[in-house]
């Protein structure tokens, strides 16, 4: 027997134990969203540097404009994903218990869907009326 089924037991053979098959797509994923923040992340710390003490209307004005407000709920959302994939392989590792594992990887979702939400909302509201 050559390959990778060489090394695995008789007993995970009769089983039909392997990989899930799913790794290979969330790597790819959280590689994806990793790069997309690149160039966000940039746009976000150069746009937080140039509204650094300016007054609310300037800034209210700034999130206005359809570019700043698109980028700007990319960068939110696209920043919760990586960050809720990245935690997920963390609590996947390192958590051992089922019930526990289970438990935070719902949380770890839900707090991600919620911030992203309450994210894109508050960025439309500013957005659509120029009012928090």
């Amino acid at each position: 027997m050559t390959g990778p089924s060489a090394f695995r037991t008789p007993l995970s053979r009769a089983r039909g134990l392997g990989a899930a098959k799913h790794g290979v797509g969330h790597f790819i994923v959280e590689r994806v969203t990793g790069l997309a923040l690149i160039p966000l992340g940039l746009w976000g710390v150069f746009a937080a540097i140039r509204l650094a003490g300016k007054d609310w209307a300037l800034a209210t004005a700034w999130v206005a404009q359809p570019l700043n407000a698109v980028l700007l709920s990319l960068l939110i959302v696209v920043g919760l994903h990586h960050l809720r994939l990245t935690i997920q392989v963390v609590i996947e590792d390192y958590v051992y218990g089922f019930v526990s594992k289970s438990a935070l990887l719902l949380l770890n979702l839900a707090v991600s869907v919620l911030g992203a939400a309450l994210g894109v909302f508050a960025i439309l509201k500013v957005a659509l009326t120029g009012a928090f």
